[in-house]
């Protein structure tokens, strides 16, 4: 997952380097007064988007099959433990019965 944040960041700081040139030459308009900075990172967001999202379909994928097995891993954990408890607690509750029990 890391990965796939850094390449999604590479991909940002790429696009906010092309508009900012493209800005900075006069192809793209400017932000008004003081907002040429948000302008800049705003359109960047908007192109670094959908590459994004084209461009890393693949890693995207790779990291949702490794959560998915950490998930199942975790759930097949938990339900190990579960049935470790299960027998002792009944073993407890059958000694706790007894014992309650007159003879």
């Amino acid at each position: 997952m890391l990965r796939y944040t850094l390449m999604r960041l590479g991909i940002f700081v790429g696009c906010f380097l092309v508009v900012w040139g493209l800005v900075s030459s006069g192809l793209f308009p400017r932000g008004f007064g003081d907002s040429n900075l948000l302008w800049v990172l705003l359109l960047a967001l908007v192109l670094s988007a959908p590459i994004s999202f084209i461009v890393l379909r693949r890693e995207r994928d790779r990291a949702s099959v490794q959560i998915v097995r950490r998930v199942d891993r975790a759930k097949a954990n938990l339900e190990a433990n579960r049935s470790q408890e299960d027998p002792a607690d009944d073993a407890a509750r059958t000694q706790g019965h007894a014992q309650s029990q007159p003879s």
